[in-house]
């Protein structure tokens, strides 16, 4: 075989490239994989969860000191944000992974293409950038992930109107920020500074935030943050920005209008954050051009093998239809190195969590109420409040419930759903539970240790098998 030759290309090295090229590796398969950008790991690790979570994480303790410190009789002085340090803090963290995926692909004999990925047709890949070359591969996997999307009418700058790499990276703490989209990343977001003392303001199109998450979990978690701080106009769309002289002492005016017609109105911010969600990123890969199909919404089209209408390419992650989650794709990744290497690789999507993580966390896996009662299933609910349990008490997080659903005629768990302190965590019980087709009564019968977050799932199946013992 050629040295520009391989089994396996895969393009991008996200979440779901990286560990598609590893685990194609170590099943024997000689693999590449081809990074545009200087680093490895995708928008995930650079620009998106781990940054994200470490500013959430220092913020948390910035707040815990300024409002929660007292209540256990720790008492500091003069308070001061080093937001430098936290910014530096983050960069270490992202810097430290990025070369961990480096040193993984050396042990596991991946060949790193530094360049931007183009598809010629015939297994051919241009790789274009400071080594151009062209390659050949028997199998490409095209692992692009996603891209903002744009707002017409709100041209992002990354200075006062930004995406979430720009919010990630502010040099001071905004006055007053306005979010764009209550989804995942705008809360995420507008957490870490409303934490660091900025007034937050969410404008989302829709009546409610989070529109995927069940409704009476997500009620609960808006009324959270609102407590904590944070503002909301819903059922309202921003028909455009309006910066430098044109706006108030140099902020940003936005127009606002009631999504189903009304008054209009303007709100004034010193940063706007735009996170209305992303878009698959397929620009420039020569799709077209080697006859891949895309669907109505831009994404790769894949079969349940992850096969495009191309023989011998693939697509995963965000790229394709489906949540865009890391982990989602992930599993597709390690999924399509298996069944190229003869294995019987397969994703359960039926299972895949969806975790926010603001403070308290919520996380969901599986079937929502509004789902069950739009398909006409039958089901039964349990719900425990973490207000009831003592580890939280003794924490002081009692903020938040569990709630999960089973199937009324089997009991067996449908859907679980988290708002508390972890909840990123703990729903991996309910996950494992579900990948097994666990029942309520399963989970409610299997041992937690106390005092734990996770005995208010066992209450919660409790409410549902038998009856709860502590409330």
């Amino acid at each position: 075989m050629a040295e520009d030759s391989f089994d396996v290309v895969v393009i991008g090295s996200g979440p779901g490239g990286y560990v598609c090229a590893i685990k194609a590796a170590q099943l024997g398969l000689k693999t590449a994989c081809i990074e545009k950008h200087a680093t490895l790991g995708g928008t995930c690790l650079n620009i998106g969860c781990i940054p994200s979570k470490a500013l959430l994480t220092s913020s948390h303790k910035y707040a815990d000191a300024a409002h929660d410190f007292a209540a256990h009789g720790i008492k500091v002085g003069k308070l001061d944000l080093d937001l430098k340090a936290m910014m530096d803090r983050k960069t270490k963290v992202v810097g430290d992974l990025t070369k961990g995926i480096e040193f993984l692909f050396k042990k596991n004999k991946v060949t790193h293409l530094k360049g931007t990925g183009k598809l010629l047709g015939g297994g051919k890949i241009e790789v274009s950038g400071e080594n151009a070359q062209t390659v050949s591969a028997k199998n490409i996997i095209i692992a692009t992930g996603s891209d903002v999307t744009p707002l017409p009418g709100v041209t992002i700058d990354e200075k006062q109107i930004v995406s979430s790499t720009g919010a990630l990276s502010l040099e001071k703490v905004p006055e007053h920020l306005v979010v764009i989209g209550g989804g995942v990343i705008g809360l995420e977001m507008g957490s870490v500074w409303l934490r660091l003392g900025a007034k937050v303001t969410v404008v989302e199109f829709l009546d409610r935030i989070v529109p995927s998450i069940d409704t009476e979990v997500s009620t609960q978690f808006q009324r959270v943050l609102t407590k904590q701080g944070m503002a909301f106009k819903l059922g309202t769309k921003v028909t455009s920005a309006m910066t430098g002289a044109k706006s108030a002492k140099g902020k940003v005016t936005l127009s606002l209008e009631p999504a189903k017609g009304g008054a209009k109105e303007e709100l004034v911010a010193d940063t706007v954050l735009v996170a209305i969600g992303r878009k698959p990123y397929t620009e420039g890969l020569g799709l077209e051009a080697a006859g891949v199909a895309l669907d109505e919404k831009g994404r790769i089209k894949t079969d349940h093998h992850f096969q495009t209408n191309v023989p011998g390419i693939y697509a995963i992650g965000d790229v394709i239809a489906g949540p865009m989650l890391a982990h989602k794709a992930e599993e597709e990744g390690v999924a399509i190195a298996e069944m190229l290497a003869g294995q019987a690789g397969h994703v359960n999507y039926e299972t895949v969590p969806n975790i926010i993580y603001t403070w308290p966390e919520l996380a969901s896996v599986g079937k929502s109420e509004d789902e069950l009662k739009a398909a006409g299933v039958a089901y039964k609910i349990g719900k425990f409040p973490f207000l009831a349990n003592s580890r939280a008490k003794a924490n002081g997080d009692t903020d938040g419930l569990v709630k999960l659903i089973a199937d009324a005629k089997t009991d067996r768990l449908l859907g679980a759903h988290i708002l508390g302190p972890d909840a990123g965590t703990l729903i991996h019980e309910c996950v494992m539970a579900m990948e097994f087709h666990g029942s309520a009564e399963d989970v409610a019968r299997a041992f937690h240790g106390h005092p734990t977050f996770n005995e208010a799932i066992k209450e919660a199946a409790l409410a549902i098998s038998s009856k709860t013992i502590h409330i």
